[in-house]
């Protein structure tokens, strides 16, 4: 009779100076995360200890060996990188603490893509670092991504209320406008149903797509972005079994779809997408990348450089992301 084991997350342990290293010290050990899964810490044994020690964890914190399966009751890390403490203060950014970032982030994608790991769950990270360890991207999404060889995918924001995947991410709002187009749009909804069918055992997720402008352009008086880019988009993906219905005004559709008419929200720029999204899901909301070959969760939320080493960091968003990350992994093997 054959054993099944519980998935093997690749967690990256983030800005060594963020916390990232604190978060993880919190949520790894918790009998929760270990009935689900086995994760795994891509960073640095020191740096790692040095946290667990700050946040006062009963847990162990020790190399995996190579080839060894991990086991419940000890933090297990994968030693990426062997940092002096010194490159690591907390606050801030160094250059060699940004070259090992990086080197976390190409770890854990390259054992996802080969099998060895489940899923990879990121912890935060800078832009400013990865432009210090000369990587091309703006954050995890294209990094991995370009990775993974990965030409088109979504990022959504997820918690147990509302999730918002948006059209356009991390470009400047003139830019985001004029990137908007009907293949771009009709793409996200594609990638998101495929999406919420394949890992979160949705079988029609109901897909309520925003406009972009005031009152979805309110007939084309504040625009015709909806009738010439959007409904285009929205009646392609119909057309194929897709239940995908707007575009509806944007300050109206997130409270509808927060009190459960909708399982997704798309929405066409950032900030339109994601400020309903962190009122209501700041501490506890999980980026997902869609559209990957490979299952890819993080936290939403940054370094914390101002509270870095100070033992506060809530873990709630990780041990979101953790369990999302589970719970796909989970569903892909029994697809």
């Amino acid at each position: 009779m054959r054993v099944v084991t519980l998935p093997t997350l690749a967690v990256t342990m983030g800005e060594p100076g963020g916390v990232g290293p604190e978060i993880a010290c919190r949520a790894l050990p918790s009998p929760g995360i270990a009935a689900i899964c086995r994760p795994v810490v891509y960073g640095d044994l020191a740096v790692m200890r040095r946290a667990a020690a700050l946040v006062e964890c009963d847990a162990s914190v020790e190399p995996l060996p190579p080839g060894a399966d991990p086991v419940p009751g000890t933090i297990w890390v994968r030693p990426v990188s062997a940092l002096e403490l010194s490159d690591a203060p907390f606050g801030k950014t160094t250059l060699p603490g940004a070259f090992v970032t990086a080197e976390y982030i190409r770890a854990a994608t390259a054992d996802v893509l080969s099998g060895a790991m489940d899923a990879i769950v990121t912890c935060p990270i800078t832009k400013e670092g990865l432009k210090l360890a000369g990587v091309p991207h703006p954050g995890h999404t294209e990094f991995i991504a370009q990775m993974c060889g990965a030409d088109h995918v979504v990022m959504m924001l997820a918690g147990d209320r509302l999730r918002v995947a948006l059209a356009t991410i991390h470009v400047s709002l003139r830019d985001a406008i004029a990137l908007l187009d009907a293949p771009l749009v009709e793409r996200t909804i594609r990638i998101t149903d495929a999406f919420f069918r394949k890992y979160m055992g949705t079988a029609s997720p109901r897909i309520a797509v925003a406009g972009l402008n005031p009152h979805a352009g309110e007939g084309g008086l504040f625009g015709d972005e909806e009738s010439a880019v959007i409904s285009p988009a929205i009646a392609a993906c119909v057309k194929d079994g897709i239940l995908a219905t707007g575009p509806y005004p944007p300050d109206t559709i997130f409270h509808r779809a927060y009190h459960g008419r909708f399982d997704v929200v798309v929405a066409m720029t950032h900030d339109v997408g994601l400020a309903p999204l962190k009122l209501i899901h700041f501490d506890d909301a999980v980026n997902v990348t869609m559209g990957l070959p490979v299952i890819r969760t993080s936290v939403d939320h940054g370094t914390a450089f101002d509270i870095a080493g100070k033992a506060v960091a809530k873990p709630d968003s990780l041990v979101a992301a953790l369990r999302m990350a589970a719970g796909m992994a989970t569903s892909a093997r029994k697809g």
